[in-house]
């Protein structure tokens, strides 16, 4: 091993052991309380809700959008919940 090697590795280990002391420095506690922030939902009416159903009716089978709704169905109930 060259003298230059020893030298590199020498400032690595400098390095990582300054890293290693500094995490330990932290002024916050580690046990932060966590905010969640849940989503509003929409309200929507009834007539509304079935013009939306009518609209879905007409898509056709596989719809991309039809997927999508699903999804959005699957958000809202999350949201619900996170409330």
């Amino acid at each position: 091993m060259t003298s230059n090697a020893r030298c590199s590795m020498r400032q690595l280990a400098v390095h990582v052991i300054a890293a290693i002391s500094l995490t330990g420095c932290a002024t916050v506690a580690s046990d932060l309380r966590v905010t969640t922030v849940c989503p509003p939902v929409v309200e929507y009416s009834r007539e509304f809700q079935a013009r939306a159903a009518d609209e879905l009716d007409l898509l056709p089978e596989g719809s991309a959008i039809a997927e999508m709704m699903s999804d959005y169905a699957v958000m809202r109930d999350q949201a619900r919940v996170c409330e």
